[in-house]
């Protein structure tokens, strides 16, 4: 069996970066979410709010143990910036569901075409329910972008016509970043592709994605650099 191309994790996540507009106040979750900070041009301004309470953040500088209370979603220690502010976690839920973040940036089990998120469970007996903040910020979020590998584990499609496992939020995904992948979710149309990775035959896109797929005017070919 041909092993369709894909970008690598850290690829993924240069892409994503690069849609950041400048000024943004994002979101990053863990897993690929979480490379996406280390690829942000600071000349953008970008901040970078945790749901545990802090706003402006940034990585380790190389060889800073860092602090042990100061942690992002993957449990990596991290910095303050120039001018962050630390609040407590009632007020930090405040500014994700107001709708003052204008991304959240996070992983998922299974996205819909029409925009459902499915990110906590798969719903067997043996899951440890941990939610977190996902349900907070998939619904206060301006954009709600999806960075994840386009199948799962075990091969089978990430993107489907409608998830089968507990949802996170409905109708609420925009945008989607795969290994294979830039999608649109576009009301009335469904997956939108605009970006395809370099190598990748659109059919071999398709029969990796359980849904129908619509192509935007002009699809970019990403490379794997």
């Amino acid at each position: 069996m041909t092993v369709p191309p894909k970008l690598s994790r850290d690829r993924v996540a240069q892409l994503t970066a690069a849609d950041i507009a400048p000024g943004s106040y994002i979101n990053i979750g863990l897993g690929i979410p979480t490379l996406v900070a280390k690829y942000l041009d600071p000349a953008k301004e970008i901040v970078l709010h945790s749901e545990n309470g802090i706003l402006g953040l940034e990585g380790l500088a190389e060889g800073d143990e860092g602090d042990e209370d100061l942690i992002n979603a993957s449990k990596q220690r991290l910095q303050l910036v120039r001018g962050s502010s630390i609040v407590e976690q009632a007020l930090s839920f405040a500014m994700m569901r107001g709708g003052h973040l204008d991304a959240t940036i996070l992983g998922a089990f299974q996205v819909a075409m029409n925009g459902d998120i499915a990110s906590w469970s798969t719903g067997a007996e043996d899951d440890i329910p941990g939610i977190g903040g996902a349900m907070d910020l998939v619904v206060g979020a301006r954009r709600v972008i999806v960075v994840m590998e386009h199948l799962a584990r075990d091969g089978r499609p990430k993107l489907l016509s409608a998830c089968t496992y507990p949802l996170t939020g409905k109708g609420v995904v925009t945008n989607i970043y795969t290994d294979m992948a830039i999608i649109d979710v576009v009301p009335g149309r469904g997956f939108v592709v605009r970006g395809i990775a370099e190598g990748l035959s659109r059919e071999a896109l398709q029969a990796a994605t359980d849904a129908p797929l619509a192509y935007a005017d002009e699809v970019a070919v990403l490379s794997a650099r």
